[in-house]
């Protein structure tokens, strides 16, 4: 039998890593779980996605979307073992003690499983479709195999939150052109690393980032928990993808209120 103590335990970070991500809003960190946790949730997660998954339609068939992977998500909802893995207290802490806050809600979780032969996933900054007021958002990005270059790991532009051209952009061929030209003529650095298991991310809500294409014979398969303040309000949406957001995330949440519905609870508070 498995043991999930794991998923509680405490991960310790130095004052030098909270103060990469304060600066760059994105980082990476080895050994947050073992290859044995990661195997275990990897099979648990790899059936859920199969049983729910609807999109058997040819890669040659689908618009560039389509082709960056299979998309599911609030897995939590679905399967208790999948929500242990997702309400990990050990994740949530880290992304409360990045943020530097007192505590981190539920947003959603997704599973993006970027099938062999997958294209591209295009630059994009995922808050354009998050309907918050702050920017204390925080999605962590855990591959569940060892995820080399030419499998299409998680690629980031250091310290790109900064800049505002782009946050209006929906994920798009039009996203990849004119964030690529814009990051092209910045100082900002270009990071892409393969990812060893047990090798987690977390990268800010405003901070621009893609993947690559799955060259492998085997699918990239990445579950993600996307996290906000626990105090986080609602803003009024600004454009479709929020207000689609707010009616699926956080449903009859108010605006100017905290968001605290039945999907989004608190996972860790000091």
């Amino acid at each position: 039998m498995y043991n999930n103590k794991e998923l509680k335990s405490y991960y310790s970070l130095s004052k030098e890593q909270i103060s990469f991500f304060q600066i760059n809003k994105f980082i990476k960190l080895k050994n947050v779980f073992s290859k044995e946790t990661i195997n275990y949730y990897n099979e648990v997660i790899s059936k859920t996605v199969d049983s729910l998954s609807k999109n058997k339609r040819p890669l040659n068939q689908r618009d560039t979307y389509g082709k960056a992977f299979l998309q599911l998500m609030n897995l939590w909802r679905e399967n208790d073992q999948v929500k242990e893995f997702v309400f990990s207290k050990r994740l949530a802490r880290i992304a409360s003690n990045l943020m530097g806050i007192t505590g981190v809600r539920m947003y959603h979780d997704q599973a993006l499983f970027k099938e062999a032969g997958g294209g591209i996933t295009p630059w994009h900054a995922d808050q354009y479709y998050w309907p918050f007021e702050s920017d204390k958002t925080i999605t962590a990005w855990i591959p569940l195999q060892e995820t080399p270059l030419e499998m299409g790991p998680l690629e980031f532009s250091s310290g790109s939150h900064k800049i505002k051209e782009g946050r209006d952009l929906a994920i798009s061929d039009d996203s990849e052109k004119i964030i690529h030209e814009r990051l092209r003529v910045t100082d900002f650095d270009h990071i892409v690393q393969k990812f060893d298991i047990g090798e987690i991310s977390f990268h800010s809500g405003w901070v621009f980032h893609r993947a690559g294409a799955n060259k492998t014979n085997n699918a990239r398969k990445v579950m993600t928990v996307i996290y906000m303040d626990h105090k986080m309000k609602l803003k009024k949406p600004e454009n479709e993808g929020q207000e689609n957001d707010w009616n699926t995330w956080c449903p009859n949440a108010i605006v100017g209120e905290v968001i605290n519905t039945h999907l989004n609870p608190v996972l860790y508070k000091e």
